[in-house]
């Protein structure tokens, strides 16, 4: 029984740190941090913001973990609000760019027909991923 609590330990952790790792590569890969940067004149600094979002990550995993009541009250969620809505600007503005890859793709991958399909897809499991977090995942 212990042996069987041990590995279920080491999956949850590990499978955690995958969804982290893969999250800050994700945010770094798509280009928020070199257009903050570039955009700030503060592009010697590129390791130091790589460094503050895995901590930011490292934080919030462990706030969504364990829910500790952290009472900054309104004007704390105002300054979290204005930030979180920063973030969310650069990364629209980031995934924009992303996007731009489609008509690369097509070209490449000589498709013709389709595209509107392939689109239609992401976007209906993109829907359905945050139908299920919101509705199904939080009713319990």
């Amino acid at each position: 029984m212990f042996i069987k609590y041990l590995f279920l330990i080491f999956l949850g952790l590990t499978g955690g740190i995958l969804i982290a790792a893969g999250i800050v590569a994700f945010i770094t890969i798509v280009g928020v941090l070199t257009r903050l940067a570039i955009r700030t004149d503060t592009a010697k600094r590129i390791l130091l913001y790589e460094d503050i979002v895995v901590v930011g990550s490292v934080f919030g995993n462990i706030l969504d973990l364990f829910k500790p009541p952290i009472p900054v009250g309104t004007v704390g969620l105002m300054v979290f609000g204005l930030f979180m809505g920063c973030f969310v600007g650069c990364l629209a503005v980031a995934l924009e760019e992303v996007i731009q890859i489609f008509p690369i793709m097509t070209h490449r991958l000589k498709l013709k027909m389709g595209i509107p399909i392939i689109v239609l897809f992401l976007a209906l499991g993109k829907g359905l991923g945050a139908f299920f977090q919101l509705f199904i995942h939080y009713k319990k």
